[in-house]
């Protein structure tokens, strides 16, 4: 359980050679749930994400567009990237560019540093290079191409062909670090996660370890070998680094010592940088490894995975400008359990809003304040004595609020969504079986009225702290009116059913409405 300590949790660093689509804001969303939990249940919450902007990919964007890959990658950070973190709302405490100073100079630092040591030597590599993934590939890794690229060899992710490269290029001797490597996921069961994640990497590493190219020469957007500026890093190298360079690594020891190391959120077609070749970068600084690498799986649409070449892509505004960035939330990380790939559809996505949002938790928040407005003219109950039915609606509040938690814990927020829902559809139930509206005709249940409303009031805002990390927009508007005290955001959500309230209720708008009146 949350203990006041660190929890430094990062988002891939995305490349800008185009704009996002909602894969990239499902993984945005994820590591901005779980920040969110753990900042409320008092931990010193750090969330990190940004922008890849360095390689080959950038430099052949920015040229087809007529521009130099700093204008690329300005206009898309700009227009793109973080407009994105406030479509879908998401609060990260940073946002790191690798052209941001900060990162450059301190990837220099690391690279002279492993190569002072003699991590690094010079070597020469020919292989199949995917410029979408800026990686090389293994035979294992390719495809046989087909309709214009027919008789090729293509990448297995992108389906476009690869490119055989032959060049001189700085190496780091990763394949030193293969027994480390094991011993750590053998300690440490929970460092790769999920499992078919874990047997993945295992697997790869097992299969033995090559050495790493770490440089290019045949382009110059990237940043410069210290020792070699005919060379630049290669991009991955170069990437992976911001985890460490965005928290003080080589300029504010004090605020790395705090940071570090993080729990990394990826996309699985990354998984292997993350999981094998970034622990071996840090095991080679002499560094920490991180706290641990979770591989979410993809979105599907149409069976594919999410791609703007294939035309599947979908932008997030798509979404939210129907349903709210709430929705969004909510959607992907309820309907697609964490690690697994999940297929997206309207049809879905519109009957959970409507049977879940809307009839579940919204109606439930109405009925609850107009009640109690009708009833007791807005002002709160206290309780009378209490019934068995009562009691389990309290019992559920902190059974929902320590399953919730659990769930965080093992990274698996559609597990605690689904907890969290219990009290949904319990408090729904305990107004339907105490029917308050007929208590109210009748003077003499005056006290069980008051005692049935006092208890819908308490779970509802149990409740709103509880959904605070998922419906950030809705809980807010439910706070104001039942008169919480500060914000919902800064409530202690491990105690939760715990939280203090105001002597009356005010006025509460829908907060899900009928699509139909949001698209007008």
């Amino acid at each position: 359980m949350a203990d006041g300590s660190s929890f430094y949790i990062t988002t891939p660093i995305f490349y800008v050679n185009d704009v996002p689509h909602i894969g990239h804001a499902y993984t945005e969303v994820a590591a901005d749930v779980l920040a969110r939990w753990h900042r409320q249940a008092g931990d010193d919450t750090w969330m990190l994400t940004g922008t890849d902007e360095h390689g080959q990919k950038i430099l052949r964007t920015a040229t087809a567009n007529g521009v130099t890959p700093q204008e690329w990658a300005d206009k898309l950070v700009a227009e793109a990237w973080k407009p994105l973190l406030d479509t879908v709302d998401v609060a990260n405490d940073d946002f790191i560019r690798t052209t941001d100073e900060r990162h450059e100079k301190n990837v220099q630092l690391f690279l002279q540093r492993l190569y002072d040591a003699g991590h690094i030597y010079t070597g020469e590599y020919e292989g199949y290079y995917c410029v979408g993934c800026e990686e090389y590939k293994q035979p294992s890794d390719l495809v046989d191409g087909t309709g214009e690229y027919e008789g090729q060899k293509v990448c297995a992710i992108h389906s476009k062909p690869v490119e055989l490269l032959n060049e001189k290029n700085y190496f780091f001797r990763m394949s030193a670090f293969a027994d480390q490597l094991l011993a750590l996921y053998e300690e440490r069961p929970d460092f790769v996660q999920p499992e078919s994640a874990r047997n993945e990497v295992l697997s790869f590493v097992r299969s033995g370890l090559d050495d790493l190219s770490i440089s290019r020469s045949t382009f110059d957007w990237g940043v410069k070998v210290p020792w070699d500026e005919s060379h630049v890093v290669y991009v991955w190298f170069d990437a992976l680094l911001n985890y460490i360079t965005a928290v003080g690594y080589g300029q504010d020891d004090e605020e790395f010592a705090r940071r570090w190391p993080a729990q990394h959120i990826v996309g699985k077609d990354i998984l292997r940088f993350h999981a094998v070749i970034w622990p071996a970068m840090l095991l080679a600084a002499g560094l920490d490894v991180p706290r641990g690498v979770f591989g979410h799986g993809w979105l599907l649409v149409g069976g594919e995975k999410m791609s703007k070449s294939k035309l599947t892509g979908i932008a997030p505004v798509q979404i939210t400008e129907t349903f709210g960035s709430d929705a969004f939330r909510y959607y992907f990380l309820r309907a697609i359990a964490f690690g697994q790939d999940g297929s997206f559809s309207w049809e879905d996505l519109a009957a959970r809003y409507q049977a879940e949002l809307a009839n579940g938790f919204g109606n439930l928040a109405s009925r609850v304040v107009a009640m109690i407005t009708r009833y007791c003219d807005g002002v709160v109950p206290a309780a009378g004595a209490t019934t068995e039915a009562d009691d389990e609606i309290r019992a559920i509040e902190i059974r929902a609020t320590e399953a919730s938690l659990a769930a965080i814990e093992r990274l698996a927020p559609h597990d605690a969504i689904a907890a969290v829902w219990e009290l949904v559809d319990a408090l729904n139930g305990y107004i339907t079986s105490e029917e308050p509206w007929s208590l109210a005709k009748d003077p003499d249940k005056r006290e069980r009225l008051e005692t049935v409303l006092h208890t819908a009031f308490r779970g509802l805002g149990t409740l709103g702290v509880l959904l605070s990390p998922v419906l950030p927009v809705a809980t807010a508007k439910l706070w104001t009116a039942i008169g919480g005290e500060g914000s919902v955001a800064d409530q202690r959500i491990d105690r939760a059913w715990e939280w203090t309230g105001g002597e009356r209720v005010s006025a509460l708008e829908a907060l899900f409405p009928r699509v139909e009146e949001k698209s007008e």
